[in-house]
């Protein structure tokens, strides 16, 4: 394997550490192909919801967890923001864990001066508007279809196949879905605004991509159970999504002096999150 790319920073969540699900063999290969000044672990990285159930932790989680450990020894800057599968955290947050950072949120300031709010996103969740009920059949049908998932990818590794993320193909073609991503993006984008920031970076809904309105910009570094990515900014500021393997899938969307296309964040989506 060629020598690492060196990266400013690296933007991480949802690797769920403790469950069935963990891609941790993959995140482990990301982590041999770049080599960051900083790494934001945002949230869900340990999933200590399910542990109570049944904790999983074979050889390829306490191989990324000691990989993790020795980024922090070798001089990454790590800052970790717990969510909401590892709330129990934030009961450290201000203090340093193995010259881990614990923090209930950041600001981070890229390379080019803009300043990003970082958060988990479950901040976001009273803001979305779907019905209870919906909301624990989703999850019903998450656990599910990441079963099947599982199943999927243990024949293409039998058929010598890459990693492809059947629970991300299906949640795609869902309309509900679609619709939770976007208020939740449109109650982030309204949270940055709000505080005066250029933008904001999370996880939570297991979604990558970026969005840009009135001048903020808004991402989402994905997840390390489904879609496996990561948000990179390079050593000039942009930002881009790489996947496992380190190549890019996509890029922060070009923005002129300062705005991007689209129209004005809605007035439901400022008096939901006004408060927050």
């Amino acid at each position: 394997m060629p020598n690492p790319m060196s990266v400013r920073t690296l933007f991480v969540s949802d690797i769920h550490l403790g469950t069935r699900d963990c891609q941790a063999k993959l995140l482990v290969s990301l982590l041999r192909r770049v080599r960051p000044e900083r790494l934001y672990l945002v949230g869900d990285i340990v999933d200590l919801i399910a542990m109570q159930k049944r904790a999983v932790l074979p050889p390829d989680q306490q191989r990324l967890a000691a990989r993790l450990l020795r980024l922090a020894r070798a001089g990454c800057e790590i800052i970790y923001i717990p969510g909401n599968h590892d709330a129990a955290m934030r009961r450290l947050c201000g203090l340093r864990v193995h010259r881990v950072r614990i923090e209930r949120q950041a600001i981070h300031v890229t390379a080019d001066g803009r300043r990003l709010l970082v958060s988990h996103g479950d901040e976001f969740d009273t803001h979305v508007r779907i019905a209870p009920w919906m909301l624990a059949l989703g999850d019903g049908m998450h656990q599910f279809v990441l079963a099947l998932n599982r199943w999927c990818n243990r024949g293409r590794r039998l058929l010598g196949m890459p990693y492809w993320s059947l629970a991300a193909a299906l949640k795609q073609r869902s309309g509900a879905a679609r619709r939770y991503v976007d208020q939740f993006e449109q109650a982030a984008l309204y949270q940055a605004a709000r505080e005066g920031l250029d933008g904001y970076v999370g996880g939570h809904i297991h979604k990558a991509g970026f969005r840009a309105r009135d001048g903020v910009l808004y991402c989402n570094d994905g997840d390390w159970v489904e879609h496996c990515t990561a948000l990179m900014e390079a050593p000039c500021g942009r930002l881009q999504l790489i996947d496992w393997r380190g190549e890019v899938i996509a890029r922060e969307p070009v923005m002129v002096n300062g705005l991007k296309s689209g129209e004005a964040l809605p007035d439901a989506v400022g008096a939901a999150t006004r408060g927050a």
